[in-house]
């Protein structure tokens, strides 16, 4: 009863024991690390862990160079910031808004920038050593084929772009911004030259622009929200003369300014994590897929060994439950060797995933299969008891069954492997051990789901079924 207690008798009362802290084999609990430091601790032990053969070095020379650029930016907090759009809508006169100065060439006649440019943005942002801004050609003046590249290598090279407008969507803009948010570029949409339009009329430009974004790509569209600005404007001018003459005016591009400051602050360092891990899925899936195409024919020549081998033990063993034994053992040794043919690690786990999954795709003609199987067995069975009594008569039709067995077990063989092939095949396109990161932590983080809406979007869009079915054996 505290109210009742003596205060000199509490006064002697020894004082509680110190708060000591846990014990070596108790550690305190330590909160888990933030989505950029787990990206960067993978993708450091899984490029250290990644080996190539000398051909492969070859081949993918220039996209390992791409990552390990990308993998030193995210190490020494390098971010970049990229405008693109068609020619004229003042990517180069928005740069040089932020940044106070005029770095980048700017012409009334446009199109001046002909390569990429960069410059410091002399700021200082929490978590980031330097951001840098970079400039791109128009991606009007280069032909359909050649815009889909330069958007790719724009990705790859930057953390975040800026796609900047001076009026609504057209089919250029919407083919740019579906091939950015589809490689799972993180992306901003910016509405130059505000100043030509009401508040009414922007409010209907960006309620259009969101409309036909989501006509294409659904998942995207409400993720991108719309900065107005203007980054020359300019008023109208009466001269004593007559004539009417237009003078420049400061920039318009304060809240642009503050909301990229705000955004790099806060998420700078995982949109570095981003880039890197898309860089390294985007090597991994190039690695499996030339692997897949390169042993393409030596898959061949494995499916038709164990082909033969399942359809001589099934052709020579009378017991019909060593037949199916025996056949599930050739398809799993089967897949075992695909794996280790395509340099694909297959651990127990994954291993029984992936035949679970084959025996789902291939459940209708696998069960129609072994029914055919169980027929064939069990009348061979039969022909061979009933010899001694027919005089060995029986023995005759028992060797078409035997060889319809064989010819059976050459096309479920065959099957199988075709069907590891292409199980192989997509998790190749799903990228590996960091396309599984992504997707890990876009189930987990709202940001980074935020940010690549447009990659989930594509993942189940069938991109890559065109060249699967070239590569399968």
């Amino acid at each position: 009863m505290a109210s009742r207690t003596n205060p000199g008798r509490a006064s002697q009362e020894p004082p509680p024991p110190p708060l000591l802290p846990p014990p070596p084999h108790q550690p305190a609990h330590q909160p888990a690390p933030p989505t950029s430091e787990r990206c960067r601790l993978l993708l450091r032990q899984w490029r250290r862990e990644l080996r190539l053969n000398g051909r492969e070095q070859s081949l993918l020379g220039g996209a390992l160079a791409v990552l390990d650029r990308q993998l030193e930016r995210l190490e020494r907090r390098h971010l970049r910031v990229a405008v693109f759009g068609r020619v004229g809508v003042g990517k180069s006169s928005l740069l040089n808004a932020l940044l106070g100065a005029p770095v980048f060439a700017t012409d009334v006649a446009h199109g001046c920038t002909r390569r990429q440019q960069a410059a410091s943005w002399g700021v200082a942002v929490a978590g980031l050593e330097l951001v840098e801004l970079v400039d791109t050609p128009g991606i009007d003046e280069i032909a359909a084929p050649g815009r889909a590249r330069l958007a790719a290598r724009v990705a790859r090279g930057v953390d975040l772009v800026l796609m900047v407008l001076d009026g609504d969507l057209t089919g250029i803009d919407q083919q740019a911004i579906v091939t950015l948010l589809l490689s799972g570029q993180p992306l901003l949409l910016v509405l130059n030259r505000s100043d030509c339009w009401s508040g009414e009329q922007c409010r209907a430009l960006e309620a259009s622009i969101q409309g036909r974004l989501r006509a294409v790509l659904p998942a995207a569209a409400g993720a991108l929200p719309l900065l107005a600005v203007a980054a020359a404007p300019r008023r109208a001018r009466l001269r004593p003369d007559g004539k009417v003459r237009s003078d420049p005016e400061p920039p318009q591009v304060e809240p642009l300014r503050r909301q990229l400051m705000a955004l790099l602050e806060d998420q700078g360092e995982l949109l570095l994590a981003l880039n890197s891990l898309g860089a390294a899925e985007s090597l991994q899936r190039q690695l499996h897929q030339g692997r897949l195409g390169r042993g393409r024919q030596a898959a061949q020549g494995l499916i038709g060994r164990y082909a033969a081998l399942k359809a001589t033990g099934l052709a020579a063993n009378p017991l019909l439950l060593l037949d199916l034994a025996g056949g599930l053992a050739c398809d799993a040794a089967l897949v075992a060797q695909l794996c280790q043919l395509y340099g694909l690690p297959m651990d127990g786990k994954a291993a029984r995933e992936l035949l679970s999954q084959l025996s789902h795709q291939n459940a209708l003609i696998g069960g129609a299969q072994i029914g055919i199987q169980l027929v064939l067995g069990a009348l061979r069975q039969l022909l061979l008891l009933a010899a001694p009594l027919t005089g060995g008569l029986s023995l005759a039709p028992a060797a078409p069954v035997a060889l319809a067995q064989a010819a059976l077990a050459v096309h479920t063989t065959r099957r199988t492997g075709r069907l590891a092939a292409r199980e192989l095949l997509r998790r190749g396109e799903r990228g590996g051990q960091p396309g599984a990161l992504r997707r890990r932590l876009m189930a987990s983080d709202p940001l980074v789901r935020q940010w690549l809406a447009g990659r989930a979007a594509g993942d189940g869009n069938g991109r890559t079924q065109a060249p699967l079915q070239a590569l399968l054996p």
